[in-house]
């Protein structure tokens, strides 16, 4: 199949060091401030091995979704690529999946900031829910303004974050101890699969820069760039966190919703906790930045196609401001945030339902990337990719319910409809 030519966005466009930071903040994220804790509570130190498959199976998915960007740069990220490999309806179903999965997983990731300033400050319930209400009307309020204003943002942020980490990691160190990897795999070897699973979440973000290709100066030059160093910068920090954690903390890792804060307050002690909950907020802010700004785009390209009323359209051209998509995008977040405020659940089941959505994405984006690019390195990579998705539909298993029910809306709403391009 020939190659789309690209498409350049204005001259006012993403810069490289922006739309990098941008990948690092999408994937970097919460996984790096909460899920050292819960991959540790279900595999013990054998997590580690989980960890590295991640870091290995995120470089081709990476890559594969940087080289359909090059080539076909769109508001409408992977639902673009599957409209162009299998039609409308399979772009519908990855649009929707996309588009349910920000609210529940930006609650998460605002919930986990707010344990983390909870833990420095006091308060209880109250100040973790109202951190995580100021994050989510702070990144909205960002995205308001445009693209190019949240780049600048997250190239700032990025920045400072990635120096504090590898510093925490730097001076936790001295109070490791290799007494803490045994025994290495206290609930079994098979426990490596559901810590592999809950761990998807720390990954996700190579998908959602997608609806941002557009928006860079020059796509086909600067994506592959910036995924290289981002999956670079990812792949360290999530290692060395992880590493640390459970050489620092031992068992107490699996015990802590801050782990980076108990972290820090074992090189420093108790009052480096609000350092470390200015790192969880700064680190959530850049998620959910980079995550509002992707399904923005998003939501107006899928107005714009048929996939969602056509009044959400305004906004889909490089350039835009969907402000309507993102007014959309922000009323589900604050009714799934108030529903778990309200009941109090759990957090892993609304990161696993939400790592089903990703990882449907994932599966469809990987196979409309076999179809779309040309053979060669490209393709080979893609196959690559591929693999590892069958294995991340495996390792959620049930939790892909979650997709099928947004696929059948999708379905069902687009059902007569014929669409628009």
């Amino acid at each position: 199949m020939k190659t789309q030519t690209t498409r350049t966005a204005p001259a006012a466009g993403l810069t490289l060091g922006q739309g990098t930071a941008l990948y690092v903040g999408a994937v970097l994220g919460t996984g790096v401030i909460a899920l050292p804790a819960l991959a540790a509570d279900e595999a013990g130190p054998a997590s580690l091995i989980a960890w590295v498959l991640m870091v290995i199976a995120s470089a081709p998915l990476a890559f594969t979704f940087a080289a359909l960007g090059a080539r076909h740069p769109d508001a409408g990220g992977v639902a673009h690529y599957a409209r162009l490999a299998f039609g409308h309806r399979a772009s519908a179903v990855v649009g929707w999946c996309f588009y349910a999965a920000v609210p529940p997983g930006s609650t998460v990731a605002s919930l986990v900031a707010g344990y983390y300033v909870e833990g420095a400050v006091g308060g209880g319930r109250p100040v973790v829910v109202g951190t995580a209400l100021v994050l989510t009307l702070v990144a909205a309020g960002v995205n308001w303004f445009g693209v190019r204003v949240s780049g600048r943002a997250q190239l700032a942020l990025t920045l400072l974050l990635v120096t504090f980490l590898l510093a925490a990691v730097v001076f936790a160190l001295p109070g490791a101890d290799t007494a803490h990897l045994r025994p290495f795999a206290p609930n079994g070897w098979t426990a490596v699969g559901p810590a592999a699973a809950l761990l998807v979440w720390s990954f996700v973000g190579w998908e959602a820069i997608t609806h941002l290709t557009g928006e860079f100066r020059d796509p086909a030059r600067d994506l592959v760039r910036a995924t290289a160093v981002a999956v670079a910068v990812v792949g360290v920090i999530y290692l060395a966190v992880a590493v640390t954690v459970i050489l620092v903390l031992g068992p107490g890792a699996a015990n802590s919703p801050a782990p980076l804060g108990e972290l820090l307050a074992a090189a420093f002690g108790g009052g480096a906790r609000p350092l470390a909950a200015a790192a969880a907020v700064l680190l959530t802010l850049g998620a959910m930045n980079a995550y509002y700004a992707g399904a923005a785009k998003l939501g107006a390209a899928l107005g714009r196609d048929g996939a969602l009323p056509a009044w959400l359209g305004r906004g889909s051209r490089a350039g835009e401001v969907p402000r309507r998509s993102l007014a959309v995008n922000l009323a589900g977040v604050l009714l799934v945030l108030a529903v778990v405020a309200v009941t109090g659940v759990d957090l892993n089941p609304v990161v696993l339902a939400t790592n089903g959505l990703f990882v449907t994405v994932y599966a469809v984006g990987t196979a409309a990337a076999l179809r779309l690019l040309e053979p060669g390195r490209a393709r080979a990579v893609a196959a690559a990719a591929a693999v590892t998705v069958v294995a991340l539909l495996a390792a959620t298993g049930v939790h892909l319910l979650w997709a099928l029910l947004v696929a059948a809306a999708a379905l069902t709403y687009g059902a007569g409809k014929s669409p628009h391009r």
